[in-house]
């Protein structure tokens, strides 16, 4: 990859991270405000699946870097690679999860039926990039596994020769 890709993907990243930065501090606190007239539990538990929300997309980004910076050093294809991505695959779970929370939460009150809908299909297209995240891991190991039979191979012509 690039150094240039990996450091415009870090840009992006960055601005994620302070965009996301600007919703805890600024956004949320609105939104409560918002709320004010619906019940206790129903003001704590949506602004709380969205902080939470909010979290894991934060978790993902900066494992996301971290990965990067593997990729960059050439580090990738060591095991040490597997925890990001075992975090990464929670991240995107727990996301998938508070999306099918917060469509039940929904679903008895007075939002319309589509908009519940849209926030479990976004909880479906999440949970299957949990899925493809699991293929991806698969294939690091994969990659893992070979890179470390060239190296044997290697060092044992090194030995011949």
């Amino acid at each position: 990859m690039r150094h240039g890709t990996i450091l415009l993907l870090k840009v992006v990243i960055a601005l994620a991270l302070a965009g996301s930065v600007v919703v805890q501090v600024m956004i949320l606190p609105a939104v409560w405000r918002d709320l004010e007239g619906e019940a206790l539990w129903g003001r704590i538990t949506l602004v709380s699946i969205a902080a939470l929300g909010v979290l894991t997309m934060q978790v993902f980004a900066v494992c996301v870097w971290m990965l990067l910076t593997r990729v960059r050093r050439g580090s990738i294809f060591k095991a040490s690679s597997f925890r990001p991505v075992d975090v990464i695959i929670g991240a995107i779970t727990t996301a998938a999860a508070l999306a099918f929370a917060l469509a039940a939460l929904l679903a008895p009150g007075e939002v319309a039926p589509g908009a519940v809908g849209l926030i479990g299909g976004a909880g479906l297209v999440l949970a299957g990039f949990a899925l493809l995240v699991v293929v991806m891991k698969a294939l690091l190991r994969q990659a893992i596994e070979r890179e470390d039979e060239a190296r044997t191979l290697r060092d044992e012509l090194g030995e011949v020769i």
